[in-house]
């Protein structure tokens, strides 16, 4: 069987072979590779988790291969695993309770569409979108083996909570919850914490 992490492409000018996720039995090759934003809003989500999850049964995993279908390997940016019989040498083999995918132009649409409806139909409780280009989270439930939106959080600039009435200002969330854990506060300056302004990312 081919290696799940073998490049597809063969040109020897390539130093590292780029990972691949297993899409709908076909190879896909993650390029190009993430962006500064995109690897630090993933370790920031992963710390969070990682800091409120020691010491308790589930485990985060901030990179690691998921297995769902025999057609279906991903590398999603994050994930909660509270079934440790799921966890074996190689990965994931199952669903987790949570996944996290942080977007990129190359993987946007996908994790919008196929992945998005595999990962409701194994049984993924809780699935997250995450921009870091609009600082954005998507929070999606499972309800019968659909998603379903449940909120989208997002960070406003100061010249947008400027001009907001104070009732408007009031009502935006900037502190959100889990529904695997009633007692993690989720705090949107901490998933974007760090990021490269806009005229900084290239």
């Amino acid at each position: 069987m081919r290696n799940f992490f073998q490049s597809m492409n063969t040109n020897p000018a390539y130093q590292e072979d780029l990972p691949e996720e297993l899409i709908d039995g076909e190879f896909v090759a993650m390029s190009p590779r993430p962006t500064f934003n995109h690897n630090r809003v993933s370790e920031n989500i992963d710390f969070i988790f990682r800091t409120y999850l020691k010491g308790k049964t589930c485990i985060p995993f901030g990179d690691g291969d998921l297995f769902l279908t025999e057609k279906d390997h991903f590398l999603p940016d994050f994930m909660v695993v509270c079934d440790r019989d799921k966890i074996q040498g190689d990965g994931v083999h199952g669903a987790p309770d949570l996944v996290v995918e942080v977007l990129s132009p190359s993987t946007a649409k996908r994790d919008r569409s196929y992945k998005m409806d595999i990962y409701a139909r194994c049984g993924v409780k809780e699935y997250w979108i995450v921009s870091p280009e609009s600082q954005s989270v998507e929070t999606y439930r499972n309800i019968g083996a659909q998603f379903r939106l449940h909120e989208v959080y997002s960070v406003y600039p100061d010249w947008m909570l400027a001009k907001m009435k104070p009732e408007e200002r009031a009502e935006v969330t900037t502190v959100f919850q889990c529904s695997l854990y009633d007692d993690l506060d989720i705090s949107l300056d901490d998933i974007f914490s760090g990021l490269l302004p806009n005229n900084q990312k290239s």
